[in-house]
Protein backbone atom coordinates (compact mmCIF):
# COMPACT_ATOMS: atom_id res chain seq x y z
CA UNK A 1 0.00 0.00 0.00
CA UNK A 2 1.35 3.42 -0.96
CA UNK A 3 2.27 5.75 1.83
CA UNK A 4 0.39 9.07 1.93
CA UNK A 5 2.29 12.19 0.98
CA UNK A 6 4.15 13.82 3.83
CA UNK A 7 2.26 16.74 5.33
CA UNK A 8 4.83 19.20 4.07
CA UNK A 9 4.36 17.96 0.46
CA UNK A 10 0.56 18.12 0.76
CA UNK A 11 0.82 21.73 1.91
CA UNK A 12 3.11 22.47 -1.03
CA UNK A 13 0.54 21.10 -3.47
CA UNK A 14 -2.20 23.23 -1.94
CA UNK A 15 -0.04 26.34 -1.99
CA UNK A 16 0.93 25.74 -5.64
CA UNK A 17 -2.72 25.28 -6.57
CA UNK A 18 -3.71 28.48 -4.80
CA UNK A 19 -0.86 30.40 -6.47
CA UNK A 20 -1.89 29.13 -9.90
CA UNK A 21 -5.52 30.11 -9.33
CA UNK A 22 -4.38 33.56 -8.20
CA UNK A 23 -2.44 34.01 -11.44
CA UNK A 24 -5.44 32.90 -13.49
CA UNK A 25 -7.73 35.32 -11.64
CA UNK A 26 -5.24 38.14 -12.05
CA UNK A 27 -4.96 37.55 -15.79
CA UNK A 28 -8.56 38.65 -16.27
CA UNK A 29 -7.71 42.03 -14.81
CA UNK A 30 -4.67 42.59 -17.04
CA UNK A 31 -4.90 45.50 -19.51
CA UNK A 32 -5.42 44.56 -23.18
CA UNK A 33 -2.09 44.12 -24.92
CA UNK A 34 -1.35 45.95 -28.17
CA UNK A 35 -1.31 43.76 -31.30
CA UNK A 36 1.88 41.84 -31.85
CA UNK A 37 4.01 43.41 -34.56
CA UNK A 38 5.35 40.64 -36.78
CA UNK A 39 6.51 43.08 -39.46
CA UNK A 40 8.70 46.20 -39.33
CA UNK A 41 5.98 48.84 -39.68
CA UNK A 42 8.43 51.75 -39.85
CA UNK A 43 10.28 50.15 -42.77
CA UNK A 44 7.04 49.17 -44.52
CA UNK A 45 5.53 52.64 -44.19
CA UNK A 46 8.73 54.19 -45.52
CA UNK A 47 8.57 51.79 -48.47
CA UNK A 48 5.05 52.85 -49.46
CA UNK A 49 5.35 56.51 -48.41
CA UNK A 50 2.78 56.45 -45.60
CA UNK A 51 3.07 58.77 -42.60
CA UNK A 52 -0.50 58.77 -41.28
CA UNK A 53 -2.15 57.37 -38.16
CA UNK A 54 -1.65 53.78 -37.07
CA UNK A 55 -5.18 52.87 -36.07
CA UNK A 56 -7.45 50.04 -37.21
CA UNK A 57 -9.91 52.27 -39.09
CA UNK A 58 -11.42 52.20 -42.57
CA UNK A 59 -9.61 55.42 -43.46
CA UNK A 60 -6.23 53.85 -42.63
CA UNK A 61 -7.09 50.69 -44.60
CA UNK A 62 -8.09 52.79 -47.62
CA UNK A 63 -4.86 54.80 -47.50
CA UNK A 64 -2.65 51.72 -47.24
CA UNK A 65 -4.63 49.91 -49.95
CA UNK A 66 -3.96 52.75 -52.39
CA UNK A 67 -0.29 53.27 -51.53
CA UNK A 68 0.77 49.61 -51.50
CA UNK A 69 0.19 48.78 -55.22
CA UNK A 70 1.45 52.23 -56.20
CA UNK A 71 4.85 51.65 -54.61
CA UNK A 72 5.43 47.87 -54.45
CA UNK A 73 5.05 46.38 -57.95
CA UNK A 74 3.35 43.14 -58.80
CA UNK A 75 5.92 40.86 -60.44
CA UNK A 76 6.99 37.24 -60.81
CA UNK A 77 10.35 37.81 -62.51
CA UNK A 78 12.04 35.18 -60.37
CA UNK A 79 9.52 32.53 -61.42
CA UNK A 80 10.01 33.47 -65.08
CA UNK A 81 13.73 32.91 -64.49
CA UNK A 82 13.16 29.45 -62.95
CA UNK A 83 13.67 30.57 -59.36
CA UNK A 84 11.00 29.30 -56.93
CA UNK A 85 9.33 31.72 -54.51
CA UNK A 86 9.53 31.41 -50.73
CA UNK A 87 6.56 32.79 -48.83
CA UNK A 88 8.26 32.64 -45.44
CA UNK A 89 7.51 36.03 -43.82
CA UNK A 90 11.18 36.96 -43.39
CA UNK A 91 11.87 36.20 -47.07
CA UNK A 92 8.89 38.26 -48.20
CA UNK A 93 9.86 41.23 -46.03
CA UNK A 94 13.46 41.17 -47.22
CA UNK A 95 12.38 41.11 -50.85
CA UNK A 96 9.40 43.49 -50.90
CA UNK A 97 10.39 45.96 -48.16
CA UNK A 98 14.18 46.03 -48.01
CA UNK A 99 15.37 44.89 -51.45
CA UNK A 100 13.08 47.15 -53.48
CA UNK A 101 11.47 44.26 -55.34
CA UNK A 102 7.86 43.29 -55.87
CA UNK A 103 6.07 39.97 -55.75
CA UNK A 104 2.88 38.15 -56.60
CA UNK A 105 -0.31 37.54 -54.65
CA UNK A 106 1.07 35.25 -51.93
CA UNK A 107 3.86 37.70 -51.16
CA UNK A 108 1.81 40.90 -51.37
CA UNK A 109 -1.23 39.75 -49.43
CA UNK A 110 0.81 37.89 -46.82
CA UNK A 111 2.75 41.08 -46.12
CA UNK A 112 -0.38 43.26 -46.22
CA UNK A 113 -2.26 40.93 -43.88
CA UNK A 114 0.57 40.99 -41.34
CA UNK A 115 0.73 44.78 -41.54
CA UNK A 116 -3.00 45.05 -40.89
CA UNK A 117 -2.88 42.60 -37.97
CA UNK A 118 0.00 44.55 -36.46
CA UNK A 119 -2.21 47.65 -36.55
CA UNK A 120 -5.03 45.82 -34.78
CA UNK A 121 -7.25 44.88 -37.72
CA UNK A 122 -9.21 41.62 -37.70
CA UNK A 123 -7.91 39.76 -40.77
CA UNK A 124 -8.68 36.38 -42.36
CA UNK A 125 -6.76 34.89 -45.27
CA UNK A 126 -8.89 33.72 -48.21
CA UNK A 127 -8.22 31.91 -51.49
CA UNK A 128 -9.77 31.93 -54.93
CA UNK A 129 -9.43 31.68 -58.69
CA UNK A 130 -8.22 34.46 -61.00
CA UNK A 131 -10.58 34.89 -63.97
CA UNK A 132 -9.24 38.09 -65.52
CA UNK A 133 -7.89 37.52 -69.04
CA UNK A 134 -9.34 34.03 -69.40
CA UNK A 135 -12.22 32.77 -71.54
CA UNK A 136 -14.80 30.06 -71.03
CA UNK A 137 -12.51 27.52 -72.71
CA UNK A 138 -9.92 28.10 -69.96
CA UNK A 139 -12.28 27.23 -67.11
CA UNK A 140 -12.08 26.15 -64.41
CA UNK A 141 -8.99 28.04 -63.27
CA UNK A 142 -6.89 26.61 -60.41
CA UNK A 143 -7.64 27.77 -56.89
CA UNK A 144 -4.35 29.63 -56.69
CA UNK A 145 -4.90 33.19 -55.46
CA UNK A 146 -4.59 34.75 -52.01
CA UNK A 147 -6.63 37.66 -50.65
CA UNK A 148 -7.63 38.99 -47.22
CA UNK A 149 -10.98 39.66 -45.57
CA UNK A 150 -10.93 42.51 -43.04
CA UNK A 151 -13.68 43.13 -40.50
CA UNK A 152 -14.31 46.76 -39.50
CA UNK A 153 -17.27 47.70 -37.28
CA UNK A 154 -19.09 44.51 -38.22
CA UNK A 155 -18.61 44.94 -41.98
CA UNK A 156 -16.48 42.67 -44.16
CA UNK A 157 -14.05 44.20 -46.65
CA UNK A 158 -11.97 42.50 -49.34
CA UNK A 159 -8.35 43.65 -49.12
CA UNK A 160 -6.43 42.39 -52.17
CA UNK A 161 -3.23 44.23 -53.13
CA UNK A 162 -1.76 41.37 -55.18
CA UNK A 163 -3.80 41.23 -58.38
CA UNK A 164 -1.52 42.61 -61.08
CA UNK A 165 -2.91 45.07 -63.61
CA UNK A 166 -6.51 44.89 -62.39
CA UNK A 167 -5.81 45.21 -58.66
CA UNK A 168 -8.44 47.24 -56.80
CA UNK A 169 -6.77 50.34 -55.39
CA UNK A 170 -9.27 50.46 -52.53
CA UNK A 171 -10.79 47.79 -50.29
CA UNK A 172 -14.12 46.47 -51.56
CA UNK A 173 -17.12 46.13 -49.29
CA UNK A 174 -18.40 42.57 -49.37
CA UNK A 175 -22.02 41.41 -49.09
CA UNK A 176 -23.37 44.18 -51.34
CA UNK A 177 -23.72 44.12 -55.14
CA UNK A 178 -23.72 47.90 -55.56
CA UNK A 179 -20.94 49.12 -57.91
CA UNK A 180 -17.99 50.54 -55.97
CA UNK A 181 -15.84 53.29 -57.47
CA UNK A 182 -12.11 53.14 -56.73
CA UNK A 183 -9.35 55.55 -57.83
CA UNK A 184 -8.82 53.53 -61.04
CA UNK A 185 -11.87 51.42 -61.88
CA UNK A 186 -15.37 50.51 -60.78
CA UNK A 187 -15.99 47.07 -59.25
CA UNK A 188 -18.90 45.05 -57.99
CA UNK A 189 -19.02 41.99 -55.74
CA UNK A 190 -21.60 39.29 -56.47
CA UNK A 191 -22.35 36.55 -53.94
CA UNK A 192 -22.54 32.96 -55.11
CA UNK A 193 -23.24 29.76 -53.22
CA UNK A 194 -19.67 29.33 -51.98
CA UNK A 195 -17.75 32.39 -53.15
CA UNK A 196 -17.64 36.08 -53.94
CA UNK A 197 -17.35 36.94 -57.63
CA UNK A 198 -15.53 40.24 -58.21
CA UNK A 199 -16.13 42.03 -61.52
CA UNK A 200 -14.69 45.21 -63.02
CA UNK A 201 -16.44 47.54 -65.45
CA UNK A 202 -14.57 48.37 -68.67
CA UNK A 203 -16.26 50.15 -71.56
CA UNK A 204 -19.71 49.54 -70.18
CA UNK A 205 -19.11 45.79 -69.80
CA UNK A 206 -18.66 43.92 -66.53
CA UNK A 207 -15.68 41.57 -66.74
CA UNK A 208 -14.85 38.85 -64.21
CA UNK A 209 -11.75 39.53 -62.10
CA UNK A 210 -11.73 36.58 -59.70
CA UNK A 211 -13.79 34.34 -57.45
CA UNK A 212 -12.89 34.28 -53.75
CA UNK A 213 -14.17 31.48 -51.52
CA UNK A 214 -15.94 32.39 -48.28
CA UNK A 215 -14.03 29.95 -46.07
CA UNK A 216 -10.76 31.12 -44.43
CA UNK A 217 -7.56 29.36 -45.47
CA UNK A 218 -4.71 28.00 -43.33
CA UNK A 219 -1.15 29.08 -44.04
CA UNK A 220 -0.16 25.55 -45.09
CA UNK A 221 -2.72 25.74 -47.91
CA UNK A 222 -0.91 28.77 -49.33
CA UNK A 223 2.31 26.74 -49.37
CA UNK A 224 0.67 24.24 -51.70
CA UNK A 225 -0.80 26.96 -53.93
CA UNK A 226 2.51 28.82 -54.03
CA UNK A 227 4.31 25.64 -55.07
CA UNK A 228 2.01 25.30 -58.08
CA UNK A 229 2.29 29.00 -59.00
CA UNK A 230 6.08 29.13 -58.81
CA UNK A 231 7.13 25.59 -59.79
CA UNK A 232 4.54 23.86 -61.93
CA UNK A 233 5.39 24.00 -65.66
CA UNK A 234 1.80 24.90 -66.52
CA UNK A 235 1.78 27.92 -64.22
CA UNK A 236 1.31 31.12 -66.18
CA UNK A 237 4.08 32.77 -64.20
CA UNK A 238 6.60 30.21 -65.50
CA UNK A 239 5.68 30.95 -69.11
CA UNK A 240 4.89 34.68 -69.10
CA UNK A 241 6.67 37.77 -67.82
CA UNK A 242 4.18 39.74 -65.73
CA UNK A 243 4.86 43.07 -64.02
CA UNK A 244 2.31 45.69 -62.94
CA UNK A 245 2.02 48.88 -60.94
CA UNK A 246 -0.99 51.09 -60.22
CA UNK A 247 0.25 54.65 -59.76
CA UNK A 248 -2.17 57.42 -58.75
CA UNK A 249 -2.56 58.63 -62.36
CA UNK A 250 -2.21 55.41 -64.38
CA UNK A 251 -1.85 51.64 -64.44
CA UNK A 252 1.33 50.20 -65.97
CA UNK A 253 1.30 46.58 -67.10
CA UNK A 254 4.19 44.69 -68.69
CA UNK A 255 3.13 41.40 -70.29
CA UNK A 256 6.15 39.77 -71.90
CA UNK A 257 7.54 42.62 -74.03
CA UNK A 258 4.28 44.59 -74.35
CA UNK A 259 3.91 47.61 -72.08
CA UNK A 260 0.37 48.93 -71.57
CA UNK A 261 -0.24 52.32 -69.98
CA UNK A 262 -3.82 53.04 -68.98
CA UNK A 263 -4.58 56.47 -67.54
CA UNK A 264 -7.26 56.88 -64.88
CA UNK A 265 -9.19 58.89 -67.48
CA UNK A 266 -9.48 55.75 -69.63
CA UNK A 267 -6.98 56.53 -72.38
CA UNK A 268 -4.69 53.62 -73.17
CA UNK A 269 -1.50 53.13 -75.16
CA UNK A 270 0.74 50.15 -75.85
CA UNK A 271 4.44 49.79 -76.66
CA UNK A 272 6.44 46.82 -77.91
CA UNK A 273 9.78 46.66 -76.12
CA UNK A 274 13.24 45.44 -77.03
CA UNK A 275 15.43 43.56 -74.55
CA UNK A 276 17.07 46.82 -73.52
CA UNK A 277 13.71 48.55 -73.28
CA UNK A 278 12.44 45.88 -70.86
CA UNK A 279 15.32 46.47 -68.47
CA UNK A 280 14.93 50.24 -68.72
CA UNK A 281 11.18 49.99 -68.14
CA UNK A 282 11.67 47.82 -65.06
CA UNK A 283 14.02 50.43 -63.66
CA UNK A 284 12.18 53.63 -64.62
CA UNK A 285 8.51 52.66 -64.27
CA UNK A 286 8.47 49.79 -61.81
CA UNK A 287 11.46 50.75 -59.65
CA UNK A 288 13.11 47.33 -60.06
CA UNK A 289 16.86 47.10 -60.62
CA UNK A 290 17.35 44.37 -63.27
CA UNK A 291 19.76 41.57 -62.48
CA UNK A 292 22.27 40.72 -65.24
CA UNK A 293 21.16 37.11 -65.67
CA UNK A 294 17.59 38.20 -66.46
CA UNK A 295 18.72 39.36 -69.91
CA UNK A 296 18.79 35.81 -71.27
CA UNK A 297 15.14 35.23 -70.39
CA UNK A 298 14.15 38.64 -71.79
CA UNK A 299 15.98 37.85 -75.03
CA UNK A 300 14.10 34.55 -75.36
CA UNK A 301 10.69 36.15 -75.06
CA UNK A 302 11.57 38.99 -77.48
CA UNK A 303 12.89 36.51 -80.05
CA UNK A 304 9.79 34.37 -79.58
CA UNK A 305 7.53 37.38 -80.19
CA UNK A 306 9.37 38.05 -83.47
CA UNK A 307 9.23 34.40 -84.51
Amino acid sequence: MNNPLPVVNQMSVVNDRDALQSRINASWAMPTRRPKQDVDLDAYFARIGYDGPRNATLEVLQSLHALHPANIPFEAIDVFNDKPISIAPEKIDQKLIHAGRGGYCFEHNSLFGRVLRSLGFEVEGLAGRVLWGYGEADMPRPRCHMANRVMIDGEAWLADVGLGGCVPTAPLLLDIATPQVTPHDTYRVLKGEHSYRVEMERGGVWKAVHEIDYAPVADIDYEVMNWYASDHPESGFCKTLMVARSAPFARFTLLNNRLTIRLVTGEEEQHTLSVGDISQTLRDIFGIAPEPHWQRAFARLVNHSHG
